[in-house]
């Protein structure tokens, strides 16, 4: 299959050509599991490992190949193996907050054109949810599509549709069965030859089953979500790439029991841009959108022009962002901890004051 089958283009030929690269080849990650990689070019496909001098300068962060990244390597064995030295700058990449109390981030998808966010619409249903991908899409670099998906198994799907289209700010949104393949056609003209999309998404919400349809075949194990809940197990377990009939290549990744945001101050500002607009007109440049007089914030929400529900989850998403900078800026968790030990001292002073009076 030849290159740009795979992606290739005049970007990623430019950062080749501006680089000393002995012995070495372009390749893309089309499959990824736990310490290992499968990269495909024009050769075809083999397994890849990473060198010593990755291992010791990435150690699993942002800098770890990750699927959908290109990266230089040298084939070995005739081609039926690679090794990695590098990954290529990306053009767009999905990254979180590594899982655990770790403080790293984790790439899950690179070099991504389109993110499909799917969303179930069974019990599981939560545009809060759909927000939070939002900000990580835009922040990401590549364009969203929201993807609604379990149209069939919901009594009134046209109606949660049009309450996600409200928090969606213009990002489009299709309704699909991938049961039934209700909404396939209007899905699939976003799709284009050679450009690749991400299936993005909690567990259970039908990512695999969606591959399924997609490819004409079943090729993505796929299991029932528990019936009290609607909550999915862990079906794929590995990230990979597929070329669909039409060309495009398909990206599927492994449900998220949460997606903690790294790094989405634009995202979050993009995704929340109705209530950006809104705090500009507010009376005090620092409002806190509580009960300051002259909020247009709060005045938007008495008109019942915007949800509650979504500014709390903006204030949510700010706070984790704030809780994060004080992680991994220095400065920041400096003058965090200067904040509260000022703080403390005046509670500390107020209490003695109280005790003399």
């Amino acid at each position: 299959m030849s290159i740009l089958r795979w992606g290739w283009n005049g970007y990623f030929e430019a950062v080749w050509k501006n680089a000393e690269r002995e012995n070495a080849v372009p390749v893309r990650v089309i499959a990824q599991g736990r310490g290992i990689w499968r990269v495909a070019c024009d050769f075809g496909e083999c397994p890849a490992d990473a060198s010593g001098k990755l291992r010791l300068a990435a150690e699993e962060g942002a800098d770890w190949p990750a699927v959908g990244d290109w990266v230089a390597a040298e084939l070995r064995d005739q081609g039926r193996a690679a090794l990695i030295h590098g990954v290529l700058p990306r053009r767009s990449q999905f990254v979180r907050k590594m899982a655990g109390k770790k403080i790293a981030e984790q790439v899950i998808a690179a070099n991504v054109d389109t993110s499909l966010l799917v969303s179930a619409l069974d019990g599981d249903f939560n545009p809060r949810r759909v927000e939070r991908y939002l900000a990580q899409c835009w922040e990401s670099g590549a364009k969203p599509v929201i993807v609604l998906n379990k149209a069939d198994a919901c009594g009134k799907p046209q109606e949660k549709a049009a309450e996600v289209e409200k928090v969606a700010m213009g990002v489009p949104v299709c309704l699909v069965s991938a049961r039934t393949g209700q909404g396939f056609d209007d899905l699939q003209k976003v799709f284009a030859h050679g450009q690749t999309l991400a299936l993005l998404g909690s567990s259970g919400v039908g990512k695999s089953t969606i591959v399924n349809r997609l490819m004409g075949r079943a090729i993505q194990e796929v299991h029932e979500v528990r019936e009290s809940d609607s909550r999915g197990r862990h079906t794929t377990t590995s990230r990979q790439i597929f070329v669909l009939p039409g060309g495009a290549l398909l990206m599927d990744t492994p449900g998220l029991r949460e997606l903690q945001l790294w790094d989405v101050d634009e995202g979050i500002s993009q995704a929340f841009a109705d209530i950006d607009a809104l705090a500009a007109q507010c009376r005090f440049t620092d409002c806190g959108h509580a009960t300051e007089p002259g909020c247009a914030v709060q005045a938007d929400i008495q008109a019942g022009t915007l949800d509650l529900e979504r500014l709390e989850n903006w204030r949510k998403l700010q706070r984790e962002q704030e809780f994060l900078r004080r992680k991994i800026d220095p400065e920041a968790r400096h003058n965090e901890k200067q904040r509260i030990k000022l703080l403390m001292r005046g509670v500390r002073q107020m209490y003695q004051d109280r005790k003399k009076s």
